[in-house]
């Protein structure tokens, strides 16, 4: 087994760890400090809740997922676009990263109201709100990179009569992706929490939806079940990019497996 996969499979083993140590708290802290049910309930109540209607949670769990997925890929276009823009022109960076600081300024739950009303209760605001969430960072992140490039590079690319394009896609964007995968997995977290700001606000579907039911009728347990499986949901989400990264950027130092000893 090579020292990369061993450094991998640590990883996963150290998150399994952390979710059991989370939950053996968890657990001690109803038993032994009385908490009540409605307040905390067991871990095992929280189980049993998800097994007994396994097909609503993994329903909704479906939707928030394509929810998050749907923003987290329009933040990924939008924001590599205006990267572009703003690398290119002085007067773009103006206008954008205005409108981006702006934008990203204003609390999204103020802004999901107006999202509902313009585009009604179904897929599509909750889509927007998450990708809202997640461009600015993208964008913050890949022109920090973009701009990060060696000046002699670029000095030997305009003797050499390299077109835009050509500097863009050869100089660049390569230099860039150790900043973009880290927008990313930003990016993918923020994704998944404007999908859960939509649900709470407009929606019929998702574990925000289950949230929301389940905190009108008190039923923790329900609600608890929801968050966790949202939580185990972002976890695998962020580790996809991480996976996606190494595969990507095989060559950069943060992939290089970890001294030990």
């Amino acid at each position: 087994m090579s020292d990369k996969v061993r450094d991998r499979l640590s990883g996963l083993a150290w998150v399994l760890a952390i979710f059991l140590a989370i939950a053996a708290v968890w657990e001690a802290a109803v038993k032994f400090f009385g908490v009540p049910l409605f307040i905390l309930p067991p871990i095992e109540d929280v189980v049993t809740e998800f097994f007994s209607s396994p097909a609503l949670f993994l329903r909704n769990a479906a939707f928030t997922v394509a929810t998050a997925v749907g923003g987290f890929a329009i933040a990924l276009i939008v924001g590599l676009l205006l990267s572009v823009m703003i690398v290119s022109s002085r007067l773009l960076e103006r206008i954008f990263m205005t409108l981006l600081a702006v934008m990203h300024s204003i609390p999204k739950v103020a802004l999901a109201p107006l999202f509902v009303i313009w585009l009604g209760t179904g897929f599509e605001p909750k889509l927007a709100i998450a990708a809202m969430m997640a461009v600015l960072v993208v964008v913050v992140d890949t022109v920090a990179g973009m701009r990060s490039v060696d000046p002699e590079m670029l000095n030997l690319a305009r003797v050499a009569h390299a077109s835009p394009l050509s500097v863009l896609l050869k100089i660049r964007f390569p230099a860039a992706l150790p900043q973009i995968f880290a927008a990313m997995k930003a990016a993918i977290s923020l994704s998944v929490v404007g999908a859960i700001v939509g649900e709470y606000v407009g929606g019929q579907s998702g574990l925000g939806y289950v949230i929301i039911v389940a905190q009108g009728s008190f039923d923790t347990p329900r609600a608890f079940a929801a968050v966790l499986l949202l939580s185990i949901i972002a976890t695998a989400l962020f580790y996809l990019v991480v996976w996606a990264e190494s595969l990507f950027i095989p060559w950069h130092v943060s992939q290089r497996p970890r001294a030990t000893g």
